[in-house]
């Protein structure tokens, strides 16, 4: 395993696409849409981890 020169840990940013599957489910049966909420939070979720990744890439 070779030893980096930078040793900050990495930022996670799967907790992200979690959180927006339950939040968009929550709100999707509130207005009778569960699917489509369901989609769309994830789809909001993973934007937010991308824009996690590639500032942790960038950090580096």
């Amino acid at each position: 395993m070779s030893e980096t020169e930078n040793n900050q840990p990495r930022l996670a940013g799967g907790i992200f696409i979690a959180f927006g599957l339950l939040v968009g489910a929550i709100v999707g049966v509130a207005v009778d849409q569960p699917s489509a909420g369901t989609v769309i939070g994830m789809a909001i979720g993973t934007v937010i981890a991308v824009v996690v990744w590639i500032m942790d890439r960038k950090r580096r």
